[in-house]
């Protein structure tokens, strides 16, 4: 073998070699990606959508077939990934509160500003991701302007914001979802102390509307109910809970007007002590760009 014919020969066997660790390399990211946590893949997917607006990185953790619940954006990828520069050009810019999980369900405490595409300058959102195989399959979401003020003189995303408590994630699920089961649904008000704690100014409150404490909640219930405007819970879609957080998804009634609650309860020592929640009107299913409905 000549010198010309040694080169070449290790010319080919380096790009042979550089090549297999390309894809040595590449497979590698792969499995990382797919065996990151469902909470981790969601922020990696939130934070490509929602604040470096990059469409490359968001199509590579969006599933081509994702399902939206969204009442005002189409289903799939494709209108998501589309609307990102525009959503860049806007200003719009996102602040998470809160993120747990349970199993393949993560949830997510949001606020959006220069949110006009959305309907609002701001929005406090609940966003719910389902994760499958690595990536983004499902989302719904719950979104409402905050008011100026507020009845208990909180804002509607301040206050506890660890996760704690995880060897009672289902004992504290299981509190929520009596709770909801007796007392939101079955209408069973005289047993609400067994699950909300009833010290005296100890329940926090989040809702704009209702101030703190077990009284406030009761007297604000009755002050809705004889303006017209009671709020009646049908149906829980979903509970999911991390440790010391319990998130409801339910449809009810607002007065007389189909209204979508999502609710995020902090159980601590056996009592609900902390509420948050969102509230919006579900628009007639003919009335939405997709047939997955809000739920």
């Amino acid at each position: 073998m000549n010198i010309t014919h040694k080169h070449n020969a290790l010319a080919l066997m380096v790009a042979l070699a550089l090549t297999l660790a390309g894809d040595a390399t590449a497979q590698t990211n792969n499995n990382l990606e797919t065996h990151l946590t469902p909470k981790a893949i969601t922020l990696k997917g939130f934070n490509a959508l929602f604040r470096d607006f990059d469409v490359e990185a968001a199509r590579a953790l969006l599933a081509e077939d994702y399902i939206q619940h969204n009442v005002s954006v189409p289903t799939g990828a494709a209108p998501v990934l589309s609307f990102l520069p525009a959503l860049k050009a806007s200003g719009f810019n996102a602040t998470t509160h809160r993120v747990f999980a349970e199993g393949n369900l993560v949830v997510m405490h949001n606020t959006y500003k220069q949110a006009q595409a959305f309907g609002a300058e701001t929005l406090i959102g609940f966003d719910i991701f389902r994760v499958k195989d690595g990536k983004l399959v499902e989302h719904w979401d719950n979104l409402q302007p905050p008011p100026a003020k507020t009845a208990s003189g909180r804002s509607m995303t301040d206050g506890a914001t660890a996760t704690e408590d995880c060897e009672l994630t289902a004992q504290n699920k299981a509190l929520v979802e009596a709770f909801a089961r007796n007392v939101l649904i079955g209408g069973q008000f005289d047993k609400i102390s067994d699950y909300i704690i009833a010290d005296p100014g100890a329940y926090i409150q989040h809702n704009p509307n209702i101030p703190d404490g077990l009284d406030g909640l009761i007297k604000a219930f009755t002050a809705f109910a004889m303006a017209g405007q009671g709020i009646t819970y049908s149906k829980v879609h979903a509970i999911i809970a991390e440790g010391n957080f319990v998130f409801m998804m339910s449809e009810g009634l607002l007065g007389d007007t189909p209204t979508a609650y999502f609710d995020l309860l902090r159980v601590q020592d056996g009592k609900i002590v902390e509420h948050w929640d969102t509230i919006a009107t579900i628009p007639p299913a003919d009335k939405m760009p997709h047939s997955h409905g809000k739920f």
